[in-house]
């Protein structure tokens, strides 16, 4: 039910006032002068006010200005009883009425539909502004909400970034030496690689790249990982790169996981022989770098040689054996090394990536951070669209 607050020095306009509006199903309060019809409107906080413009003391116009001026009673609908305004020329004092706060104005003698029907639209309009300050309230606390959201997924994504990173190798020194690279994207992604031996003289090497991003590739990365680190394929022999591609494209079918798939270069290293076998599911090329003299590079790239896992079942994967001349350099990446947006929108792309490595080789300045810090410099951004990952394997 309506609050309506009737303000009136006049006692039969307050009583036939009060009598016609309760007939309407209003809930009235009446107030004898300016003073007690606001401290009445402070307490009740009504929808409507109805006030005589003259009254002894405080009168209408000032009435109304603070009512209006009261932050909870903004939004009260204020209608002015008055003989003003009525007749030509005396626009100016309809003006002084709409300054002070009035929403609207009727005149007396008062004509009681009229009364009737200003009330009507003067509550319609009041209800209004209530739903649009509670949906102005509930969109202001969703904001805060989703801001609160956001920082909290944005915390966990950076948890589970953590956590990948920590599941990582740490650099290997020896016989091979392994450095490596990870710099995830402002999303979670599916990039994860690791190296270890298999036995003395055999050191397997893997780098894999989830489709897509969020927890979903991040998740099935481990998961390969996992797999891989303890040798859970089922009739598998590790020391073969295309037995171990034939064992998981046969355990991650993306039919069966979220239609994800995943691209991975994996090889294995025999020392003794300086023989790299290596099998390539839609990777980008592996890079090898052998350094007759600096001015002199072989480029080598082993590139892939059949489709992802998990796009079709019973692929025959193939795998290639190739010489590893001494003191030679692999490279070993994701495609968000190379796959880079620049300020004029343009993807910086594979050759770009290929003559960074080269010139770094050339200089012997092969420190990773340093060809990161170049790869940033030309994104002109600190955050990359994906997961970066890169490992540099040089054979002694």
């Amino acid at each position: 039910m309506f609050k309506i607050l009737i303000i009136d020095d006049d006692p039969i306009v307050r009583a036939v006032l009060k009598r016609t509006l309760q007939n309407q199903g209003y809930d009235i309060t009446v107030a004898s002068n300016g003073e007690e019809g606001i401290a009445q409107a402070k307490h009740l906080l009504p929808a409507l006010v109805i006030c005589d413009w003259v009254m002894s003391q405080v009168d209408g116009l000032e009435v109304c200005r603070r009512i209006k001026a009261d932050p909870e009673l903004t939004t009260t609908f204020f209608i002015l009883l008055t003989s003003k305004g009525a007749a030509p020329g005396e626009e100016k004092e309809r003006v002084e009425g709409l300054d002070a706060g009035a929403d609207e104005f009727v005149s007396k003698p008062i004509e009681m539909n009229e009364l009737k029907a200003r009330v009507r639209a003067g509550l319609r309009l009041h209800q209004l502004h209530q739903d649009l300050q509670a949906q102005t309230q509930a969109l202001v606390k969703l904001n805060q909400n989703l801001h609160t959201q956001k920082r909290i997924l944005e915390a966990e994504l950076a948890e589970a970034a953590d956590y990948v990173r920590s599941l990582l190798p740490s650099p290997l020194i020896g016989t091979v030496n392994i450095d490596s690279l990870f710099i995830p994207s402002a999303q979670l992604g599916g990039d994860c690689f690791d190296y270890y031996w298999l036995d003395d003289d055999h050191l397997a090497i893997y780098l894999l790249d989830v489709s897509g991003h969020g927890v979903g590739s991040a998740l099935l990365s481990v998961s390969v990982l996992n797999i891989l680190r303890s040798q859970s394929l089922l009739n598998t022999n590790f020391y073969k790169p295309q037995e171990v591609l034939k064992g998981l494209n046969s355990a991650f079918q993306m039919t069966q996981h979220g239609d994800k798939y995943f691209t991975i270069w994996y090889g294995v290293y025999h020392c003794s022989t300086r023989q790299l076998i290596y099998a390539n599911a839609g990777h980008p090329p592996a890079i090898i770098f052998s350094h007759p003299d600096t001015t002199n590079i072989n480029v080598q790239k082993l590139a892939s040689l059949d489709m992802p896992i998990g796009f079709l079942p019973d692929i025959h994967f193939n795998e290639v054996a190739v010489e590893i001349a001494e003191n030679s350099l692999l490279y070993l990446f994701s495609d968000g090394a190379y796959e880079i947006q620049q300020p004029d929108e343009k993807i910086w792309g594979f050759p770009a990536f290929l003559d960074l490595l080269i010139k770094s080789s050339q200089t012997n300045n092969c420190n990773l951070n340093q060809i990161l810090e170049q790869i940033l410099i030309l994104s002109h951004n600190p955050h990359l669209g994906d997961d970066l990952s890169l490992l540099r394997v040089n054979f002694t």
